[in-house]
């Protein structure tokens, strides 16, 4: 909504949501009940990961939702509430005395707490088809898209613990699995390696990269591979490709000098309030340090961030204001 002319639009409130993905808008959706003042910032449509999955099966409630169905109906519950959704790119998050400082490429909005939200992205080969067919075939989590390959031979991409762990995972399903990685050596623990080896439905292909995802009627069909050592190319008919080469968390928000505790592969860690290093600032979802990326997990996640946010308003509201000194001149009243 446009602010009247002449008038600055109020950018302050209690808590600022980074990223409308499912933990973005769960926190949204438990600080509006509470009435404190909210805003989402999203820099683009409401949903997040959701947008890019065409059908849910794993969240509680739904045997089946697409994920598009799932980010309107979460979105909608949100606004009911009174939470201010704005579209806008979030560049820096800075403290300001007690108060959080976020600057957006609209303009700043100041709150007494912050929660992370904005996930992360799956790193991608950048090869024809892999876009086209994401969300179609083209995959990064086995966890929520393994069902959909029932007794099929599909493509793990990567090298390291978690293309060994969702390939070996892989297996409940699909009747065949390549898992299929650039070096001679496997990057993940021995003890993975050992695993998938002794797996009847496993292939490892090594010293091999994928060049083309391709497929027809909106469904892969095969991938093309190419031989590092001798050059040559060929085709692997699969029916999906699931792509394991990292994750990167949307944390390059704060200022330079400030430090914020992470893990090794940079994500953020908390503590059991979702809390981070910095007071006042919460991380949940995908940005956050943890065994597993879910939609339940995320949602969880943010429960409780925004439960402990508005704890924490709530006793400050009780708190009595601090009297100073010389608040009643050189005589207090009581000795007049």
């Amino acid at each position: 909504m446009e602010s009247p002319k002449g008038m600055e639009k109020d950018r302050r409130y209690d808590v600022i949501i980074i990223g409308a993905g499912p933990a973005g808008l769960t926190a949204a959706l438990y600080a509006g009940r509470a009435r404190v003042r909210t805003v989402l910032l999203e820099r683009g449509a409401p949903g997040g990961q959701l947008l890019n999955t065409d059908a849910i099966e794993d969240y509680p409630g739904f045997d089946h939702i697409t994920g598009v169905e799932l980010a309107q109906r979460m979105a909608d519950q949100v606004i009911k509430f009174g939470v201010d959704l704005e579209t806008t790119g979030v560049t820096a998050i800075r403290r300001q005395g007690n108060k959080k400082v976020v600057e957006t490429e609209n303009g700043n909005y100041t709150a007494d707490f912050v929660i992370l939200t904005a996930g992360g992205s799956p790193k991608k080969l950048g090869i024809p088809g892999e876009d086209e067919f994401q969300g179609r075939g083209v995959s990064q989590c086995a966890v929520c898209d393994g069902a959909f390959f029932k007794e099929q031979e599909v493509a793990v991409i990567g090298g390291g613990d978690a293309a060994l762990e969702e390939g070996v995972f892989l297996t409940r399903y699909c009747k065949k699995v390549y898992i299929i990685h650039r070096r001679e050596e496997f990057r993940a623990q021995a003890i993975l390696v050992e695993a998938a080896r002794a797996n009847e439905k496993v292939e490892l292909i090594t010293n091999t990269v994928v060049t083309e995802v391709s497929g027809a009627d909106s469904e892969v069909t095969g991938i093309t591979l190419k031989d590092l050592k001798t050059g040559r190319t060929r085709p692997l008919p699969v029916t999906g490709v699931f792509v394991f080469i990292g994750f990167l968390p949307n944390t390059q928000f704060f200022d330079r000098h400030e430090h914020v505790e992470h893990d090794p592969l940079g994500f953020l860690i908390t503590d059991t309030s979702m809390q981070t290093s910095i007071p006042g600032v919460y991380a949940a979802g995908d940005v956050r340090s943890q065994l597993t990326r879910q939609i339940t997990t995320a949602v969880g996640d943010a429960t409780t961030a925004a439960i402990d946010a508005v704890k924490k308003l709530e006793l400050r509201k009780h708190q009595p204001t601090p009297v100073p000194v010389d608040a009643y001149g050189p005589t207090h009243p009581a000795e007049s």
